[in-house]
């Protein structure tokens, strides 16, 4: 009789943990931005400002400039007053990107 191939069991190569990466480093501007723009996805507020606000956050991974966010702040701050009856928006929030655009 012949013998017959057997097929050996080969180990699949190991998984690499993939690391999600926050921009959240040690700048405050990026903490706050991305809280605003969290914020502003919950409650469903101004899209056009989430589609900069997530742009811009991408802009700063790519080069670091916070120039973009800092405009960003401010127009968020502006939203959040106005909506500042609204229960989802917290009076931290707002103190925050005031500290931050200051």
């Amino acid at each position: 009789m012949a013998k017959t191939a057997t097929k050996t069991a080969s180990k699949a190569p190991a998984k690499r943990a993939t690391k999600t990466t926050t921009v959240s480093e040690s700048n405050p501007v990026v903490k706050t931005t991305e809280a605003a723009l969290e914020k502003l996805k919950t409650l469903g507020l101004d899209n056009q400002l989430q589609a900069d606000l997530e742009w811009c956050i991408g802009s700063y991974k790519a080069d670091k400039n916070p120039i973009g966010l800092y405009e960003m702040a401010r127009r968020a701050l502006a939203v959040f007053k106005e909506n500042k009856n609204n229960k989802g928006v917290t009076a931290k929030l707002i103190s925050d990107l005031e500290k931050v655009i200051q």
